[in-house]
This record gives C-alpha cells, structure tokens and sequence, in this order.
C-alpha cells in the first residue's frame, strides 16, 4: 500500500460516479453556439420594437385625373324606319284587246315615256276610219246647210222667201255644226285608242315583272275588272317614313319655332352599315297623332341616284335636334350609378375625394356627355376609381382625355339604335 497517496472508500466512489454526471458532447455543442443566437435575435427584435411605432398610417392611393373635354357637338334623336318608293304606279291598259308586244326586260330601269306593252291595233284603226268618214259626212251637210242659208238670205230682200223659212234654214245650220263637232270628237275619242294601243311608262324608275304574257287578252278598266299589266316605283328620290313619339315631335317643334322654319337633317344607316351614308331631309310631317299608339306619321326624302336603295329596306335614321352645342365629355368608365343616380368622382385642391351626381348623355367618340353637376376646371378621376372614396384623401396623377374613333361594325352585324346619341361638330 503506497503511503504517499492514500485513497479512502469515499473517494473511490466519487471518482466512479463523476464521469457518468456530466452531459453528452453534442448536447454541449448545441448550447455552445445555440444560445448566443438566441440572444442575438432577442436583441434585434427590442431594437426593431423601439423604432417602429406603433400606429402606422399607410400611404395614400394614385389615382389619374384629368378635366373633362370641351368639344361641340351635334345631338341627334334617333329612328327606325322603312323606304318607299317615291311614287308608285300600277300599269294597265286603258283599252281592251290582244297583248301583241312586251318591250322590257323584268326588273329594268325604265324612263317615262318608254313602250312596255302594245296591243293589237287593227279594231281600233278600223273604228278610227269610221269615225272619220262620219265626220267628212258630217262637214258635207254643214257645207250645204250653209249654202241654202246664204242662197235664202239673198230672197229676203225680194221677199221671195219668208222669215220663217230662214229660221228653219239657220237651225238646219247650227244642227250641221253640231253634228260636225260630235263627228271630230269621235275621230279624237277613235284617235285616242288608238294611242293607246301602245302601253307606254307613266314615271321613270325601276319596272316590276309583266303579269301578263303577250297572246293574252287584257281588259281596261281599274280594280278587279282591269288586268294588272306590272308596278312601277320611282326610287330618286327616295322616301323614308318613320314614327316620332309626341314627345319628340313636340320638342321638334319648339326647336322649329326658336330656330326658323329650316328643314330638318337626317342621316340613315343600313343594316349591315356602320356608318350614316345616306343623307336627306324632312319633307313632312302628318296632319294627326295617332290616338292609338301615340306617334306622328314623318316622312324623309333620300337622293338615290344609283337606285341601291329599294322600297321595303329597313334601316337606321338619327334626327339633327338643332344646331351644334357645346358639351363636357368624360370618359364612360369614370361614372359611376349609385342606385338610380349617376355620379363622378373629382378632387379637391387639398386632394380630397368628392362624389358630384350628374346628368349624362349620349356617347361621342367613346367619351359621355354631362348635361350638369359638373364645372369644366374640376379634376375628375379617370383611373383609379375603385380605390377612391368619397372624403378621403388620395395622390392626383394628371392626364389629359382624348376621344375616341368609333369601332367599324363587322359586315352583315345589324346594330340596334340608342335612344339618342351625338357626334362631334365638325
């Protein structure tokens, strides 16, 4: 037993016990470097909670504003409406026969005065003749009536013929002359159908299809007892009729009265039109409203030289209300409808949002009239709308409004018309 270094039983134990007290080494580790990160996250969020306070205001929203545009603008009312022929005529004989001739290709554009039909013209020339050997007949017994007349008045002197005899002879006289003019008037009567025998237009334009083929009989006469030989319409110029409400023909009126008696302007679009082509004016108006259904009867004449436009054609008409006026335009997408109301948007100097209720009207270039509620300095908002509300305060970015050309419908689209609507003066 070595003196020097004397271990006792509590020692032993101790020893034997201590190595398996302490931890392991990873655990060690992840303490080592784990807690001053810890720390230091401690300590940077402290410092980020120190300098942040606590009520943030967030940044105000952009929106883009702008004035709106002063244009002059013409407003129209607008229609709907259908062509008719100008004048319009059914052709039938004035005498009766054999149909010999047709001289027209069906459909045709026919002048006046151009043969369509002729008939067989022999009876007519026979009774033609009669007529005038009757009247040479007639003349022959004028001539010696007036020649015993004058041989009796040379008697009188010598009292060789009485007054009585002369009164027979003057009567004899005037009952030739008669007889003579009945005669003349039988040749004209004869003279006359024979004219027509030939079946001529009666107004230029464009020429329906024969009803009735050559080697057929015809009757003169009208209606049901008459034969039906085709229809001629007259289509330049051109009409088109439509239906105004009293309402519009009432405000018609009291433009008419402020503004003189000048005749209204219309244009009209086709169906498978996108713009109005076709110009013409009010020629007139009917004397009555309609007590059924409220509307006056109006008619518009319409140049049609080319003859494109044709009797029966639906279209499109907008009515001129007046000279050119001068309007507020915005863009469409800036109004707004709160319930039955419209309203824009516009900012204040101080950037404050206001909501202004307006009376719109129709589109021009893309762009709506404001009849009222708006001033033509005020900033409206044009972009940014929905993140703009009324007495809040927003960043005004300012643009300028452009208007816009209207899109060309594709072909063969038919457009329903607005109620009304304007295009820009010229």
């Amino acid at each position: 037993m070595n003196m020097l270094s004397p271990i006792t039983r509590d020692e032993t134990a101790e020893a034997a016990v201590a190595p398996t007290a302490q931890p392991p080494r990873r655990w060690r580790q992840g303490l080592k470097y784990g807690l001053p990160l810890a720390l230091l996250v401690a300590a940077g969020w402290g410092l980020t909670q120190r300098d942040t306070p606590a009520n943030a205001a967030p940044p105000m929203p952009v929106v883009t504003v702008a004035a709106p545009l002063v244009r002059d603008i013409t407003e129209w009312d607008d229609y709907v409406g259908r062509f008719e022929a100008s004048r319009a005529v059914e052709v039938r004989p004035r005498v009766s026969g054999q149909l010999v001739g047709v001289h027209f290709t069906d459909g045709q554009i026919v002048r006046k005065g151009q043969l369509l039909f002729t008939l067989d013209a022999r009876p007519f020339a026979a009774a033609l003749a009669e007529a005038r050997a009757e009247a040479a007949s007639a003349r022959s017994e004028l001539a010696l009536a007036q020649t015993n007349l004058a041989r009796a008045n040379r008697l009188v002197a010598d009292e060789a013929v009485s007054q009585s005899d002369i009164d027979q002879l003057n009567a004899k006289v005037r009952a030739a002359s008669a007889a003579l003019a009945a005669a003349d008037a039988r040749v004209r009567s004869r003279a006359l159908d024979m004219e027509f025998t030939q079946v001529r237009a009666p107004i230029g334009g464009r020429i329906s299809d024969r009803r009735v083929d050559a080697g057929n009989l015809v009757a003169a006469g009208e209606g049901a007892g008459g034969s039906l030989l085709t229809t001629i319409n007259a289509l330049d110029p051109i009409y088109f009729n439509f239906d105004a409400s009293e309402a519009l023909f009432l405000k018609a009126q009291r433009e008419r009265q402020a503004g003189g008696a000048a005749a209204q302007q219309v244009e009209i679009r086709l169906q498978d039109e996108s713009d109005y082509r076709w110009k013409g004016r009010v020629d007139f108006a009917d004397n009555a409203i309609n007590a059924n259904s409220g509307t006056l009867r109006v008619r518009a004449v319409i140049d049609n030289p080319d003859y494109f436009l044709t009797p029966g054609m639906f279209g499109n008409m907008r009515l001129a209300q007046g000279g050119t006026v001068s309007a507020l335009l915005v863009p469409d997408a800036a109004v707004r409808t709160d319930q039955a109301r419209k309203q824009l948007f516009v900012v204040g100097n101080d950037g404050t949002v206001a909501a202004r209720p307006v009376e719109t009207g129709p589109l021009v270039a893309g762009l709506r009239v404001i009849r009222s509620g708006l001033k033509p300095g005020e900033r409206v908002i044009v972009q940014g709308i929905q993140f703009a509300q009324p007495g809040a305060k927003v960043t005004a970015k300012p643009t300028t409004i452009q208007p816009k050309a209207a899109p060309a419908a594709p072909a063969g689209a038919s457009q329903s018309p607005a109620a009304s609507q304007a295009t820009l003066a010229p």
